[in-house]
């Protein structure tokens, strides 16, 4: 008898194989934003400033097995350092395996479709704009101004805050 129970609801995150592991990466690219911390209440707010990296065609990173060494500050995921990090988005599945939940139905280990991240509204793509493209100095007008139309749209649309650390 074989058991059809998917590998993430079977295996602990530090039982996984590295394939495995990678293929829990759902391409949303939430972790490729520049996030910025209140310093007042330490809460993380969410850019749509993303890594120079980045590719928003394809939502992956361009240098992704470089990117510790090209971005200093670019997390590599691990079993080891998983549970000390509290940036994760609410929406990442090393976080909701993490925390004993399970994958949301859009997925791609779920659907078997990499868009479906994208159609539910999960993903960035092609809602970003690189960092080559905003001068550091600038980022704070530039989130400032973002922050001031999301609160003008508030009423009617839902909060689509996306999420680099």
């Amino acid at each position: 008898m074989t058991d059809d129970t998917p590998f993430w609801q079977r295996k602990p995150l530090d039982e996984m194989t590295r394939a495995e592991w990678e293929s829990l990466c759902d391409g949303c690219g939430l972790c490729c934003l520049i996030k910025f911390e209140d310093i007042d209440t330490g809460e993380l707010i969410y850019s749509n400033i993303v890594c120079r990296h980045f590719d928003d065609q394809t939502s992956l990173c361009q240098c992704y097995d470089e990117r510790s060494r090209k971005v200093p500050d670019c997390w590599t995921l691990t079993p080891e350092n998983i549970h000390e990090l509290t940036w994760l988005p609410e929406t990442c599945a090393y976080r909701l395996l993490r925390d004993g939940e399970n994958l949301a139905w859009w997925h791609p280990l779920v659907s078997g479709d990499q868009n479906t991240v994208h159609e539910a509204g999960i993903g960035i793509r092609h809602n970003c704009i690189s960092e080559e493209h905003v001068h550091v100095d600038d980022w704070q007008t530039f989130f400032d101004e973002m922050t001031a139309e999301e609160e003008e749209d508030a009423p009617d649309q839902p909060d689509t805050s996306t999420g680099r650390a």
